[in-house]
């Protein structure tokens, strides 16, 4: 997403206040020697042992053993940690999701419905955005995060008519729940100059108004780029904000790693340089957007050390090949369950053409970049496959762990290909939780929705996968993760594919070291190992114990590198 001025502002924080935000922002410092004691410690080694306590040395694990093993190596210097019978896991792996837009919260109206917010018709989304209206001044823009027409009274998306009866002074514009799908008012599609002679860009779709070309406020897919770009050119405090907060978020429900899974190359600075400055005091995993960072990808003007910090690292290049199942911009091969405006052919489309597809995987692949593509529908991870297994004919590598991100429609003939070719899911799971009962009654139906994100199917074949939230999309609540793949339990209160569980062990594998793996980090985090980085969640719970109510467990402590960066108690 393009942050035009991003790099400019930050340079003048740098200039202006780089001394004092130094001292201010560190990166918390952690103690010479700590050792935790008396607790379930599950560490996620490749034996999935569970131990009593660990000792760290400054930022890395020491030793893991017996509480008594390590008292043994507490001196006067030492701080010990009494678990009192918590349990004590590596840090939460953020394996796809889009840090810090979570933090957007702070800069647009939340327009979730439940069992997110509580915005439930179009009333009650003009009542939120009317109250952005009235503390911003008139020509600046009001934003709004989150809506979901499937779950609006009236079942569909808002008109531009309807965004300009909360004002005609201001442009507007909000985001649909899957990140894919846009509605502008008149004010901003005039900013826009969509109307009515504006063709639908590639990979794309501009909505109209029926029988007619005017434009009825609705962008799709490509068609919002040029909207995401302006209300992504943001101010320094803005940004600021928006990155405090969600690391606020990210650190309190136990995520030491987060992912930034596209970003445009001043984005891209503009968090290195916050991660420097200690603003950012979690590990990042970050994905430079193929589209966005275009030529120097592929000339070798690009290079990961320009971004590169101690905390921060560049990881595979990200290409969106369709758009959403709960958008209807999923690609699918078989027509959607409910017609898509009437037309029972209707099966979505790709966002990137499979000629074109085809040329980008090549060239990315030949010139050794590890890739990570979304693909939701069936018939994209088709196109997404077909792609790497031609690439990799021609360009072997013995470890190139393409990531499909979402996977969501994956056939069990797909998932055995993954297997065979050295591609490795990261599955959306909590979709279950979220969008189960409608990708059963609208979208898939019954048959296909009992498919989704068909972890099963993965463990059976040893098909190493990682389990995400795509935050913004969903909260980020690791727990929640977890418990949708144990369960698959919709909120309308149905299971969802029971043949596809998984149990809990392998589910939290899912959102640690299967998920630091799948990004080539696994040699430093991931798990609770000797040489690791100290990178630990205290929970109040075990989730082992009582996994129906997991999502209950509250972290007690986050600690990146030895040192607190949240504490509840």
């Amino acid at each position: 997403m393009p942050w035009k001025t991003v790099l400019l502002v930050l340079l003048a924080f740098v200039t202006g206040i780089g001394v004092l935000a130094r001292i201010a922002m560190r990166v918390p410092e952690p103690p010479a020697h700590q050792v935790f004691i008396n607790g379930d410690v599950l560490t996620m080694d490749a034996e999935n042992r569970i131990v009593e306590a660990i000792s760290v040395r400054e930022d890395r694990i020491e030793a893991v053993g017996t509480t008594d093993q390590m008292m043994a190596l507490v001196d006067d210097a030492t701080d010990v940690v009494d678990l009192r019978g918590r349990t004590l896991m590596p840090g939460f792996v953020d394996a796809h999701g889009h840090f810090p837009y979570s933090g957007f919260s702070e800069l647009a109206a939340s327009l979730y419905s439940p069992p997110v917010g509580e915005i439930e018709s179009i009333e009650q989304l003009q009542a939120e955005l009317e109250t952005w209206v009235k503390r911003t001044e008139p020509g600046e823009w009001v934003m709004g995060m989150g809506y979901d027409d499937t779950l609006l009274a009236e079942n569909r998306h808002p008109t531009r008519e309807e965004l300009d009866a909360v004002s005609t002074r201001h442009p507007i514009a909000i985001g649909h729940v899957s990140g894919h799908l846009m509605v502008a008012n008149s004010a901003a599609l005039a900013l826009l100059g969509i109307d009515a002679d504006t063709p639908d860009p590639e990979g794309g779709i501009i909505g109209r108004k029926a029988g007619s070309k005017e434009p009825n406020g609705l962008l799709e897919e490509t068609a919002t780029e040029q909207l995401v770009g302006i209300l992504m050119d943001l101010g320094l405090l803005d940004i600021y904000r928006m990155i405090k907060s969600a690391t606020a978020e990210y650190a309190a429900v136990g995520v030491t790693t987060a992912q930034s899974g596209g970003v445009v190359p001043e984005l891209a600075k503009g968090m290195s340089l916050f991660s420097r400055l200690g603003v950012i005091p979690l590990r990042l995993v970050v994905f430079p957007f193929e589209r966005e960072f275009g030529e120097v990808l592929y000339n070798g003007e690009y290079t990961a050390d320009d971004f590169d910090t101690d905390r921060l690292t560049m990881s595979a290049v990200k290409i969106v090949a369709d758009g959403s199942i709960q958008g209807f911009t999923g690609y699918l091969s078989l027509p959607y369950h409910t017609p898509f405006h009437g037309d029972a052919d209707y099966r979505g489309y790709p966002a990137v053409l499979r000629e074109e597809l085809f040329k980008k995987v090549e060239a990315l692949h030949a010139a050794g970049y590890q890739l990570a593509i979304h693909g939701n529908g069936d018939e994209s991870i088709e196109d997404i496959l077909d792609a790497f297994e031609s690439a990799q004919a021609k360009h072997p590598r013995p470890d190139p762990r393409l990531i499909l991100v979402h996977s969501q429609m994956a056939r069990e003939d797909q998932v055995a290909r993954m297997k065979a070719l050295g591609v490795t899911p990261s599955f959306f799971s909590a979709h279950t939780w979220y969008w189960g009962d409608r990708h059963r009654d609208i979208f898939i139906g019954p048959d296909r929705a009992a498919m989704i994100s068909p972890a099963r199917w993965a463990v059976d074949r040893e098909l190493r996968f990682s389990s995400h939230l795509d935050t913004p999309v969903v909260p980020m609540q690791p727990l929640q993760a977890v418990w949708s793949q144990v369960f698959r339990q919709t909120y309308g209160g149905d299971v969802l594919g029971p043949e596809q569980r998984i149990d809990v062990m392998q589910a939290l594998r899912a959102v640690t070291i299967d998920a630091a793996w799948q990004v080539f980090q696994e040699a430093d985090r991931g798990s609770i190992e000797p040489g690791k980085y100290a990178d630990l969640v205290v929970l109040s719970g075990n989730p082992l114990d009582d996994p129906m109510n997991m999502r209950d467990i509250q972290v007690d402590r986050t600690l990146v590198g030895g040192a607190i960066v949240y504490r509840r108690q």
